[in-house]
């Protein structure tokens, strides 16, 4: 009986290399919006060029900044959204399969990508996200055309609830800084 345990709980523990196949294909998810992103930027500056033609218009000048203005924030939602695909497969990674050494040991990561929970992942990720909703709300907004006061106080009301975001972010951060700085002390839990 003790053999079909072992047997089983070793079954149990290797299936969690089951999340390989997660960690590849958010990997190449990442990879596909990066990608997308860069091919974005290039036809950007392609189209950028023409903005110095001394013969444009001013309306037609107008129209290039705007759309200008609109794509880069586009190309911004891009590289964060494979940031977060790339934050989210190494967290797989080192959540389920294996700690990534040269993370641990390389200054570069500088505790960005190192996970050591399911809470650090899920903090790093909320924080990505929180991003691109503001990236996404700057786009819109530049999108949206006044009409009415209304408008302008929906805009001021979105941008109000992102910057309570923000602050309720940094003071959760800050407060689990604080807990770990205490714990830290000579002295601390006496």
């Amino acid at each position: 009986m003790r053999f079909l345990e072992a047997l089983f709980e070793g079954a149990l523990w290797r299936s969690r290399y089951m999340v390989v196949v997660a960690v590849i294909a958010s990997m190449a998810a990442g990879m596909a919006v990066l990608y997308m992103a860069t091919v974005d930027v290039v036809y950007l500056v392609a189209h950028v060029l023409h903005y110095a033609d001394m013969s444009l218009a001013a309306d037609a000048r107008k129209a290039i900044h705007d759309e200008t203005i609109t794509h880069v924030v586009e190309v911004v939602d891009g590289y964060l959204l494979a940031t977060f695909m790339l934050i989210f497969s190494l967290g797989l990674y080192e959540l389920f399969v294996s700690d990534i050494d040269e993370a641990h040991g390389s200054r570069a990561s500088s505790k960005i990508l190192v996970i050591n929970n399911l809470d650090d992942l899920k903090q790093r990720l909320a924080k990505v996200i929180l991003m691109i909703l503001i990236v996404t709300l700057f786009e819109k907004a530049l999108q949206i055309k006044m009409e009415s006061p209304l408008d302008l106080l929906y805009l001021g009301g979105g941008i109000a609830l992102i910057g309570v975001a923000l602050y309720f972010t940094h003071a959760a951060e800050s407060h689990g800084k604080d807990e770990v700085e205490s714990a830290d002390k000579p002295g601390a839990g006496y």
